[in-house]
C-alpha cells in the first residue's frame, strides 16, 4: 500500500451516483482515506466502509463546503444537476464556482472531474457544453485541476446505456434516424474507474486534460447492433434521412418515459460526434480499455454478480417500493417487492417461507398457482410435478416444483430461481430482517425479460400478480402468527 494512501485525505462528492459508489468501492479497496460529501449524509453511512468518513454538504450551499474540504489533499467532483429541476446549466456553473472557490479556501492540492467529449465549436449541445464549462471553472480558481472527458460510459446505471438498454429491449423494430451514424468511443465503466483511481498516484501541481474512450469507434447505432447481439435479440433497425435528434427526444420520451427528462438533454447531443481526438492518456496512463462488445458483456455481468450478492433490502432501502405501473426496475430486472410485518421472530417466519410448495402448496390462491403449472406442463415445461425433493430448510441447489434454490442465509434469506418455460428469466426471493420482537419480511418476484415479449408478459400479469403475489405474503403472515400442524417440510418426491 502506498504511504499516500493513508497520508492524503481523498473527498469524493457523488458518491451515491453511478461513477461515485463504484468509485468510493475502489478508493476503499485500495486503502485510501475517504471523505463522502453528500446532502443526505444517512442515506450514504450504510454503503461506506468503517473507515469511511461520512459529511453534510451541498454545492448549492457555500457555507456548507468548509467543512467537507477542510484537511483534503485531493477532491473528486463527480455532480451534475441534469437531473434536477431548474435550468442545469445555470446551476452546474454555480455549483462547480462555489466548489472550487471552497477548495481554494481550504488549501485542497487538486480537483479530479470527469466532464463529456466534444470537440468545442458554437453547435455543441448544451449538454455537452456545460460539462465542458464545468471544467473551465474549476481551473480558474487557481486549484489544479485534472479533467477527463468520456463519451457514452458503458456499464449498467449508466444513463446513456440505460436508454441504449431500454429502445433495444422494448422497440423490435426501430426505425433509425440519420443521426444515428455519428460516430462515438464508448468506454467501459471499469477503464473510467481505473483512469480516475490511477490520477491519484500522479504528481505535480498543473492543469490536465485527459480524452478518454474506449478500444473501438462506433456509431449508436452499432452500439444498438452490439448490445441486442449479447443479449440474443433479434432487432430489425431501418436508417431514415430524416428525423431530427429533437424529434427523436420526443419519441425517446414515450418509449422509455422513465429517462424521458434527461434522455433529451442527451439525444440532443447526438449530433456532435465524441471522438478522442488526443491520446495522451493512454500514454500517460498505460491503460488499454476493453473493446465495445466485451464491454457490454462485461456490463451484463457485472449486473448479474451484483445481483446475485445484493439484498433487496439493501435496495429498497432508500426508494419506493412499487413507484410506477409493474413495480421498479434495476438494470434489465423487473421488481414487484411487498413487505410486511408479524409478531414471530425471524426463525418461525423463516420457517414458515421455508414449508412453501409441493403439498403445501403456495399459501393463497393455489389454484392459479397449479393452473400456472398445467400451462408449463402443456408447453414442455416441469411445472409443479417435480414436488419438494428437499426436507425443512432447502438447501441451495435443492428442487421445489419449478424452481431451484438459488441462495440460502439460514434465517434470513431463501432466493428462487424459476425454471418454468418463461419469455426471460424469474426469481423469487425472501427475506426477513428483525423488527423489535417481532420480524418484517420482503417478498420481492424478480423477472428479467427477455425482449418485448417478455416484457409484455410481465406488464399484462401485473394484476395477476397483486392477487398472486399479495395473496401468499398475507397468507405467510397468518401462517407464522397460527402456525397449522398440516405444513410439510419433508420430501414429497423425488426428483
Amino acid at each position: 500500500m502506498s504511504s499516500l494512501n493513508t497520508d492524503h485525505l481523498v473527498l469524493l462528492t457523488g458518491a451515491t451516483g453511478y461513477v461515485g459508489s463504484r468509485l468510493l468501492a475502489r478508493l476503499e479497496a485500495k486503502g485510501w482515506r475517504v471523505r463522502c460529501m453528500a446532502r443526505n449524509p444517512m442515506r450514504l453511512k450504510s454503503r461506506t466502509a468503517p473507515g469511511t468518513e461520512v459529511v453534510a454538504g451541498d454545492v448549492m450551499d457555500p457555507v456548507s463546503l468548509d467543512n467537507a474540504l477542510r484537511g483534503v489533499h485531493t477532491a473528486f467532483y463527480l455532480i451534475h444537476s441534469m437531473g434536477d429541476t431548474g435550468n442545469f446549466v445555470v446551476n452546474d456553473a454555480t455549483s462547480a464556482r462555489n466548489f472550487a472557490q471552497a477548495a481554494e479556501r481550504n488549501g485542497v492540492r487538486r480537483i479530479i472531474y470527469l466532464g463529456g467529449l466534444g470537440e468545442s465549436r458554437s453547435d455543441l449541445s448544451k449538454h455537452l457544453r456545460s460539462r465542458q464549462e464545468v471544467g473551465g471553472i474549476l481551473r480558474e480558481t487557481g486549484v489544479p485541476t485534472t479533467e477527463f472527458r468520456a463519451g457514452v460510459i458503458i456499464g449498467a446505471g449508466s444513463l446513456s446505456f440505460e436508454i441504449v438498454r431500454a429502445l433495444v429491449e422494448r422497440v423490435p423494430v426501430m426505425i433509425l434516424p440519420k443521426w444515428v451514424s455519428i460516430p462515438t468511443q464508448p468506454i467501459a465503466v471499469d477503464d473510467v474507474l481505473d483512469y480516475l483511481s490511477a490520477t491519484l498516484d500522479q504528481t505535480g501541481d498543473e492543469n490536465r486534460l485527459y480524452e478518454i474512450g474506449g478500444d473501438d469507434v462506433v456509431s449508436y447505432g452499432e452500439l444498438m447492433r452490439t448490445y441486442a447481439q449479447v443479449r440474443g435479440l433479434k432487432r430489425l433497425m431501418i436508417p431514415v434521412p430524416v428525423l431530427t435528434p429533437y424529434l427523436s427526444s420526443l419519441w425517446l420520451g414515450l418509449v422509455t418515459p422513465v429517462y424521458a427528462r434527461v434522455g433529451r438533454n442527451l439525444i440532443e447531443g447526438v449530433r456532435n460526434s465524441t471522438l478522442v481526438r488526443d491520446d495522451s492518456a493512454r500514454r500517460v496512463f498505460s491503460l488499454k480499455p476493453m473493446p465495445v462488445r466485451q464491454a457490454v458483456a462485461k456490463a451484463l455481468e457485472d449486473e448479474d454478480r451484483q445481483f446475485d450478492e445484493l439484498r433487496l433490502a439493501d435496495f429498497f432501502a432508500d426508494k419506493p417500493s412499487s413507484p410506477y405501473w409493474g413495480g421498479v426496475r434495476m438494470g434489465c430486472r423487473n421488481l414487484d417487492t411487498r413487505t410486511i410485518r408479524v409478531s414471530a421472530t425471524p426463525e418461525k417466519a423463516y420457517d414458515v417461507i421455508c414449508c412453501i410448495g409441493g403439498e403445501n402448496g403456495y399459501f393463497g390462491t393455489d389454484w392459479l398457482w397449479r393452473l400456472r403449472g398445467l400451462m408449463d406442463n402443456l408447453i414442455g415445461g416441469v411445472g409443479l410435478k417435480r414436488g419438494r425433493v428437499c426436507a425443512d430448510h432447502p438447501r441451495v441447489g435443492e428442487v421445489i416444483d419449478w424452481w431451484r434454490v438459488d441462495k440460502v442465509e439460514e434465517n434470513r434469506h431463501l432466493r428462487l430461481t424459476a425454471e418454468m418455460k418463461l419469455p426471460g428469466r424469474a426469481w423469487l426471493d425472501f427475506e426477513v430482517t428483525p423488527d423489535g420482537s417481532g420480524s418484517v419480511i420482503r417478498q420481492t418476484a424478480v423477472f428479467d425479460p427477455k425482449g418485448l415479449i417478455g416484457l409484455l408478459y410481465w406488464y399484462v400479469l401485473v394484476p395477476a400478480h397483486t392477487l398472486v403475489f399479495g395473496g401468499m405474503l398475507r397468507e405467510i403472515a397468518r401462517r407464522c402468527e397460527n402456525p397449522p400442524s398440516s405444513l410439510r417440510t419433508t420430501a414429497d418426491k423425488p426428483e
